[in-house]
Order: structure tokens, then C-alpha cells, then sequence
């Protein structure tokens, strides 16, 4: 399974930009990216390539569902459970 994580650009230098990803931050290639982007703007980061541009609602939808899947794992362990995707 493939993801890409939404991340807030903090900083841009030529095609590699900083981005922040709830306080964890990392530089990633802006080089797939087919539109040009901003300090303050959201990306999808998958392998280390920002490849699409996405509003911050959807960043932040993004994270929020990504948080309850870590919480509802997090539960199905402790109870013992496997999980498979």
C-alpha cells in the first residue's frame, strides 16, 4: 500500500523544500511537482517527492483520519487482535 502524507511547506530553496508534518520536519524534492507552490502551502509526500498541491482542509482532514486509524490499531493491540489491511 502506497500513502502520501499531507505536509505544510515551511521553507523553499530551488527544488527541495522543508515541510512540517505535526512538528516532524524533513526536506523532500519539489522536482514532480506539475504546479508551482508557496511557502504555506499543503502537498502530498509520497517517497520523498511532493507530487499534488491540496487545500488545508483537506490537510488537515487528512491528518485527523490518519490520527483515528493510529488510535483504533493502538486499541485492537492492547485488546490483542490482528490487524491486516
Amino acid at each position: 500500500m502506497c500513502l502520501a502524507i499531507p505536509s505544510k511547506i515551511v521553507g523553499i530553496n530551488d527544488i527541495m523544500a522543508t515541510v512540517d508534518v505535526q512538528g516532524a520536519r524533513r526536506d523532500i524534492s519539489l522536482m514532480l511537482m506539475p504546479e508551482e507552490v508557496t511557502t504555506g502551502d499543503y502537498v502530498l509526500v509520497h517517497a520523498g517527492f511532493a507530487i499534488q498541491k491540496v487545500s488545508r482542509e483537506v490537510a488537515e482532514e487528512a491528518h485527523r483520519l490518519l490520527q483515528e486509524m493510529a488510535e483504533k490499531l493502538q486499541e485492537a493491540e492492547e485488546r490483542g487482535e490482528d490487524i491486516c489491511f
